[in-house]
Protein backbone atom coordinates (compact mmCIF):
# COMPACT_ATOMS: atom_id res chain seq x y z
CA UNK A 1 0.00 0.00 0.00
CA UNK A 2 1.31 3.43 -0.98
CA UNK A 3 0.77 6.14 1.64
CA UNK A 4 0.30 9.78 0.71
CA UNK A 5 1.23 12.61 3.07
CA UNK A 6 -0.31 16.07 3.23
CA UNK A 7 1.07 18.87 5.41
CA UNK A 8 -0.69 22.05 6.45
CA UNK A 9 1.34 25.02 7.70
CA UNK A 10 -0.45 27.92 9.36
CA UNK A 11 2.06 30.79 9.54
CA UNK A 12 1.43 32.96 12.56
CA UNK A 13 2.38 36.55 13.23
CA UNK A 14 3.85 38.13 16.36
CA UNK A 15 1.00 37.14 18.69
CA UNK A 16 -0.04 33.98 16.87
CA UNK A 17 1.52 30.54 16.90
CA UNK A 18 2.81 28.93 13.75
CA UNK A 19 1.54 25.35 13.54
CA UNK A 20 2.09 22.40 11.25
CA UNK A 21 0.00 19.25 10.87
CA UNK A 22 0.77 16.20 8.74
CA UNK A 23 -2.02 13.89 7.62
CA UNK A 24 -1.54 10.55 5.88
CA UNK A 25 -3.87 8.26 3.97
CA UNK A 26 -3.62 5.39 1.48
CA UNK A 27 -3.25 6.33 -2.16
CA UNK A 28 -6.04 5.02 -4.36
CA UNK A 29 -4.85 2.75 -7.15
CA UNK A 30 -7.92 2.80 -9.38
CA UNK A 31 -9.12 -0.69 -8.46
CA UNK A 32 -11.35 0.47 -5.62
CA UNK A 33 -15.13 0.64 -5.86
CA UNK A 34 -16.98 3.90 -5.36
CA UNK A 35 -17.72 3.06 -1.72
CA UNK A 36 -14.00 2.55 -1.07
CA UNK A 37 -13.06 6.06 -2.20
CA UNK A 38 -13.27 7.55 1.29
CA UNK A 39 -10.10 6.45 3.08
CA UNK A 40 -9.34 7.47 6.63
CA UNK A 41 -6.54 9.83 7.61
CA UNK A 42 -3.98 9.44 10.37
CA UNK A 43 -2.12 12.34 11.99
CA UNK A 44 1.53 11.29 12.38
CA UNK A 45 2.81 14.78 13.19
CA UNK A 46 1.33 17.80 14.96
CA UNK A 47 3.36 20.70 16.32
CA UNK A 48 3.44 24.43 16.88
CA UNK A 49 6.34 26.78 17.40
CA UNK A 50 6.83 28.96 20.50
CA UNK A 51 5.72 32.56 20.12
CA UNK A 52 8.52 34.76 18.85
CA UNK A 53 10.33 32.02 16.93
CA UNK A 54 12.07 33.74 13.97
CA UNK A 55 10.73 32.78 10.55
CA UNK A 56 14.11 31.49 9.27
CA UNK A 57 14.23 29.09 12.23
CA UNK A 58 10.71 27.86 11.56
CA UNK A 59 11.47 27.44 7.86
CA UNK A 60 14.57 25.38 8.67
CA UNK A 61 12.50 23.14 10.98
CA UNK A 62 9.80 22.59 8.35
CA UNK A 63 12.43 21.73 5.74
CA UNK A 64 14.04 19.19 8.07
CA UNK A 65 10.66 17.59 8.72
CA UNK A 66 9.84 17.34 5.02
CA UNK A 67 13.26 15.81 4.32
CA UNK A 68 12.17 12.76 6.32
CA UNK A 69 12.23 9.80 3.89
CA UNK A 70 8.57 8.95 4.54
CA UNK A 71 7.50 12.48 3.57
CA UNK A 72 9.21 12.53 0.19
CA UNK A 73 6.64 13.39 -2.45
CA UNK A 74 4.32 14.95 0.13
CA UNK A 75 2.08 17.94 -0.56
CA UNK A 76 2.48 21.10 1.54
CA UNK A 77 -0.23 23.77 1.81
CA UNK A 78 0.87 27.05 3.40
CA UNK A 79 -1.49 29.74 4.70
CA UNK A 80 0.02 33.05 3.63
CA UNK A 81 -2.95 35.19 4.69
CA UNK A 82 -1.34 37.08 7.53
CA UNK A 83 2.36 37.03 6.72
CA UNK A 84 2.19 37.70 3.00
CA UNK A 85 4.39 36.58 0.18
CA UNK A 86 7.85 37.21 1.65
CA UNK A 87 7.79 34.40 4.24
CA UNK A 88 6.27 31.96 1.77
CA UNK A 89 9.00 32.82 -0.75
CA UNK A 90 11.59 32.19 1.97
CA UNK A 91 10.11 28.73 2.53
CA UNK A 92 9.90 28.01 -1.21
CA UNK A 93 13.57 28.92 -1.65
CA UNK A 94 14.58 26.68 1.26
CA UNK A 95 12.59 23.74 -0.12
CA UNK A 96 13.92 24.11 -3.64
CA UNK A 97 16.62 21.53 -4.27
CA UNK A 98 16.39 20.13 -0.72
CA UNK A 99 12.98 18.51 -0.52
CA UNK A 100 10.95 16.54 -3.04
CA UNK A 101 7.51 17.88 -2.21
CA UNK A 102 4.92 20.12 -3.85
CA UNK A 103 3.94 23.40 -2.20
CA UNK A 104 0.77 25.42 -2.62
CA UNK A 105 0.24 28.82 -0.96
CA UNK A 106 -3.30 29.55 0.18
CA UNK A 107 -4.98 32.79 1.21
CA UNK A 108 -8.03 32.22 3.39
CA UNK A 109 -11.10 34.35 2.70
CA UNK A 110 -14.55 34.96 4.09
CA UNK A 111 -16.17 34.26 0.73
CA UNK A 112 -17.80 31.15 -0.66
CA UNK A 113 -15.80 30.32 -3.78
CA UNK A 114 -12.33 28.92 -4.37
CA UNK A 115 -10.38 31.14 -6.74
CA UNK A 116 -6.94 30.98 -8.31
CA UNK A 117 -4.44 33.49 -6.93
CA UNK A 118 -2.81 36.22 -8.94
CA UNK A 119 -0.12 35.18 -11.39
CA UNK A 120 -1.22 31.58 -10.88
CA UNK A 121 0.10 31.71 -7.32
CA UNK A 122 -1.88 29.26 -5.19
CA UNK A 123 -5.53 29.70 -4.31
CA UNK A 124 -7.95 31.87 -2.35
CA UNK A 125 -9.95 29.42 -0.26
CA UNK A 126 -12.93 30.23 2.00
CA UNK A 127 -12.14 29.49 5.61
CA UNK A 128 -15.49 27.73 5.97
CA UNK A 129 -14.46 25.37 3.15
CA UNK A 130 -11.30 24.38 5.01
CA UNK A 131 -12.97 23.95 8.38
CA UNK A 132 -15.99 22.21 6.84
CA UNK A 133 -13.77 19.48 5.39
CA UNK A 134 -12.06 18.96 8.75
CA UNK A 135 -15.41 18.79 10.54
CA UNK A 136 -16.71 16.25 8.03
CA UNK A 137 -13.67 14.01 8.50
CA UNK A 138 -14.15 14.13 12.27
CA UNK A 139 -17.91 13.51 12.15
CA UNK A 140 -17.52 10.53 9.80
CA UNK A 141 -14.63 9.13 11.85
CA UNK A 142 -12.24 9.42 8.93
CA UNK A 143 -9.65 11.34 10.95
CA UNK A 144 -7.73 9.36 13.57
CA UNK A 145 -5.66 11.49 15.94
CA UNK A 146 -3.22 9.62 18.15
CA UNK A 147 -3.51 10.54 21.82
CA UNK A 148 0.27 10.27 22.13
CA UNK A 149 0.94 13.40 20.04
CA UNK A 150 2.31 16.21 22.23
CA UNK A 151 -0.17 18.84 20.97
CA UNK A 152 -3.28 16.66 20.78
CA UNK A 153 -4.78 18.24 23.90
CA UNK A 154 -4.29 21.71 22.45
CA UNK A 155 -5.91 20.66 19.18
CA UNK A 156 -8.93 19.23 20.99
CA UNK A 157 -9.32 22.46 22.98
CA UNK A 158 -9.10 24.51 19.79
CA UNK A 159 -11.72 22.35 18.10
CA UNK A 160 -14.08 22.81 21.05
CA UNK A 161 -13.62 26.59 20.96
CA UNK A 162 -14.02 26.86 17.21
CA UNK A 163 -17.48 28.01 16.20
CA UNK A 164 -19.35 29.61 13.34
CA UNK A 165 -20.02 33.29 14.01
CA UNK A 166 -22.66 35.23 12.13
CA UNK A 167 -21.82 38.93 11.77
CA UNK A 168 -24.32 41.76 11.72
CA UNK A 169 -24.01 41.85 7.92
CA UNK A 170 -25.12 38.19 7.82
CA UNK A 171 -21.74 37.02 6.51
CA UNK A 172 -20.26 33.88 7.98
CA UNK A 173 -16.90 34.31 9.66
CA UNK A 174 -15.12 31.36 11.18
CA UNK A 175 -12.77 31.69 14.06
CA UNK A 176 -12.20 31.17 17.72
CA UNK A 177 -15.23 32.39 19.61
CA UNK A 178 -13.11 34.45 21.98
CA UNK A 179 -10.25 36.61 20.78
CA UNK A 180 -7.82 35.03 23.22
CA UNK A 181 -8.39 31.56 21.76
CA UNK A 182 -6.00 30.31 19.08
CA UNK A 183 -6.98 28.28 16.05
CA UNK A 184 -3.55 27.59 14.57
CA UNK A 185 -3.58 23.81 14.93
CA UNK A 186 -7.15 23.61 13.63
CA UNK A 187 -6.21 25.56 10.51
CA UNK A 188 -3.01 23.59 9.97
CA UNK A 189 -4.97 20.33 10.10
CA UNK A 190 -7.73 21.82 7.92
CA UNK A 191 -5.20 22.86 5.27
CA UNK A 192 -3.76 19.35 5.17
CA UNK A 193 -7.25 17.81 5.04
CA UNK A 194 -8.26 20.12 2.19
CA UNK A 195 -5.16 19.08 0.23
CA UNK A 196 -5.87 15.40 0.88
CA UNK A 197 -9.52 15.58 -0.17
CA UNK A 198 -8.72 17.70 -3.24
CA UNK A 199 -6.10 15.18 -4.33
CA UNK A 200 -8.51 12.32 -3.58
CA UNK A 201 -11.03 13.64 -6.08
CA UNK A 202 -8.43 13.33 -8.83
CA UNK A 203 -7.13 9.85 -7.96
Amino acid sequence: MVTRYFAGLDLGQARDYTAIAVLSRPRLTGGETKTDRKPSYAVPHLARFPLGTPYPEMVASVVELLKTPALRGSFLVVDQTGVGRAVVDLLADALRGNVTCSMCPVTTTGGSNIMAGREGRGFHVPKKELVGILQLLLQTRRLQIARSLPEVGTLVNELEAFRVKITVSANETLGAWRERDHDDLVLAAALAAWAGETALSHE
